[in-house]
């Protein structure tokens, strides 16, 4: 029985072990990924196709797609509702606009000018705090009536106050609906 099972043993593993230098370079992998021109530019490629989708998406209103602060049915809803019309801030931007380009106007009474020019844009802003106000007012007895008061997300006031505030062009996601009547936008 020793014999025939001695004769059944392989001798070793079969194979030479590996020196230090063999095995070392077997484990070595770049750093980074294939750095060939070919590799990069359908890396670029790609990033610019994923942005695309997402800037996309976020034009649309995807949730998936939008920052967290603004998903969630009751932000859309907010967004709707500051949408639906036009907002004494949203013509902030184009109001100081016209006052710095007055300001900069030579005439013979400078100081009452610019004295009339000052209390113009006194009176936008008080308009624009007012409105504020109103909004906020609105956003939360909207949502109350919507989502009962028990399930509200905090920060919606606010969220509607900044909306309002925000040129209609530049705000993101685009609004749903238009400033007349809440009507839907022919898209």
């Amino acid at each position: 029985m020793s014999e025939s099972s001695a004769e059944q043993k392989p001798a070793g593993k079969g194979k030479a072990t590996p020196t230090r230098k063999q095995a070392q370079a077997a484990t070595v992998r770049p750093l980074v990924g294939d750095r060939s021109p070919e590799a990069k530019e359908a890396a670029k490629a790609k990033a610019k196709a994923d942005r695309a989708r997402m800037r996309a998406g976020q034009l649309a209103g995807e949730d998936k797609y939008l920052p967290l602060r603004e998903r969630g049915p009751q932000k859309k809803f907010v967004r709707d509702l500051i949408d639906a019309r036009y907002t004494v801030g949203e013509f902030l931007v184009p109001a100081m606009v016209m006052v710095l380009l007055l300001s900069f106007m030579d005439s013979n009474q400078a100081s009452t000018f610019n004295k009339t020019l000052s209390l113009i844009s006194i009176g936008i802003m008080l308009a624009i705090v007012l409105d504020s106000v109103f909004i906020a007012r609105r956003v939360k007895k909207a949502a109350k009536e919507k989502f009962g008061a028990d399930k509200l997300e905090s920060g919606l006031a606010l969220y509607g106050v900044v909306r309002g505030t925000q040129l209609r062009m530049l705000r993101m996601p685009k609004p749903a609906v238009g400033p007349f009547l809440g009507k839907n936008k022919k898209k």
